[in-house]
């Protein structure tokens, strides 16, 4: 490693070897990293905040996140591209919701993280 010294070398050694076996492939690191910017935008967890609540459409969705219908709906495509959301056609209206479980525990593990306190 060079002129770097550690004074736990072989242990950490052990540990950046085990890293490197364990690391994601990149095509999983760019996907998880696209999740994470879905839901890195305020307007984004915000209706997907709400949706954890329930099915809801368009519009009602507008009425509980804010802005304009066209800036929801616009949301609402990316998130739906992105796997975060799903919709259904009930009549003339689509139904948005969350697409899984996960999505839920990714926000939910947010929310407590946001509570933990971290040991220095």
């Amino acid at each position: 490693m060079g002129n770097i010294s550690c004074e736990r070398e072989k242990e950490h050694q052990a540990a950046a070897q085990r890293a490197k076996e364990g690391m994601l492939p990149d095509s999983d690191l760019e996907k998880i990293c696209k999740i994470f910017q879905m839901l890195s935008d305020p307007g984004r967890l915000k209706i997907v905040s709400a949706l954890m609540n329930g099915e809801m459409c368009v519009y009602h969705l507008t009425e509980v996140c804010g802005g304009s219908t066209s800036s929801v709906s616009h949301q609402l495509r990316l998130l739906r591209d992105n796997d975060i959301v799903k919709a259904r056609r009930m009549g003339k209206n689509m139904e948005y919701s969350i697409a899984d479980e996960h999505v839920r525990e990714i926000v939910n593990m947010g929310v407590a993280h946001l509570h933990c306190e971290v040991d220095e």
